[in-house]
């Protein structure tokens, strides 16, 4: 009886764990990839079994997919049906991370403008970001101005409205360009990841290596004279630096775009500084030197 009581405890605890997980489905036996369109199921339901189904949801179409049909209705391994199902899933399947990085590098040397950029990135299919975000964020301003800023990733705000930089941080930008002179009109401003990654997690460092090809393609096509890192892990992307933004920030680099060799420069990131209002006089001294460079 004790041995059934600390069973029966143990499966509430791993339930429990999987709620507080956000697991809220229950799953059949095999893997459902539910991003495929599969079309038409395998078998026609059996009797009672669409309203089981809709007794129990989010419950039913995994047991479709997954219940074998009844003898008599197996399909050869040739069947076009079934050829179509593996087919649709093999196109599904994630790239392995050096498959990802080289499948990027290939894509984006293609891109001879940055509509053409875009487009490429639209298609893309090599960051998982991609497929949990709610739209591409590629870039705002303009992009013959002489100043570029990158940041890492965008939020839920810009992921809304497909726009870096556009909630708090983003006005807090606004605010400081205006100090020196500067607005959106005047400036390109885009990101090392284009897609949002869940919950505003920090990117990963392999989803940071997928997009990286790409944001150095647009820092190409654009041409800025200056190129100015908004924080820690932008400047080590694209400056190869490995010390944190407290030491990085301030000081001057170039960056070879593959077309000329571009001055940099890294600054706090504005979330950053939201967090660390003390912090703003010290990015006040950045944005001052981005003036005078500008100026000489």
């Amino acid at each position: 009886m004790a041995m059934t009581t600390d069973s029966n405890k143990a499966a509430r605890e791993l339930l429990a764990f999987y709620v507080e997980a956000g697991a809220d489905a229950v799953l059949g036996e095999a893997p459902v990839d539910r991003f495929a369109d599969v079309g038409p199921a395998l078998h026609p339901p059996l009797e009672g079994e669409g309203r089981q189904a809709e007794s129990r949801p989010g419950w039913g179409e995994s047991q479709r997919q997954t219940r074998s049909p009844p003898p008599g209705e197996l399909r050869s391994p040739t069947s076009p049906l079934q050829g179509e199902v593996k087919q649709v899933a093999s196109t599904t399947l994630p790239l392995a991370p050096e498959a990802a990085v080289m499948a990027a590098r290939e894509a984006a040397a293609t891109a001879a403008s940055l509509d053409d950029l875009r487009a490429i990135l639209d298609q893309f299919e090599g960051c998982a970001l991609r497929a949990t975000a709610s739209r591409l964020v590629f870039a705002d301003g303009n992009p013959a101005g002489r100043v570029m800023f990158v940041g890492e990733a965008p939020g839920r705000d810009e992921d809304l409205q497909g726009l870096p930089f556009v909630g708090r941080s983003g006005q807090l930008l606004d605010r400081m360009l205006a100090a020196i002179g500067l607005d959106r009109t005047s400036v390109y401003i885009a990101n090392i990841v284009p897609w949002r990654p869940p919950g505003n997690r920090t990117p990963t460092p392999q989803e940071s290596q997928t997009c990286l090809p790409f944001i150095r393609r647009q820092i190409e096509l654009a041409d800025p004279d200056l190129l100015v890192c908004l924080g820690g892990p932008s400047a080590q992307a694209l400056l190869g630096v490995r010390e944190g933004i407290m030491r990085t920030r301030g000081r001057w680099f170039s960056y070879q775009s593959g077309a000329r060799e571009i001055r940099a420069i890294a600054t706090f990131h504005p979330a950053f500084l939201l967090r660390s209002p003390l912090q703003k006089r010290i990015a006040w001294r950045d944005f001052l030197a981005i003036r005078k460079a500008l100026r000489t």
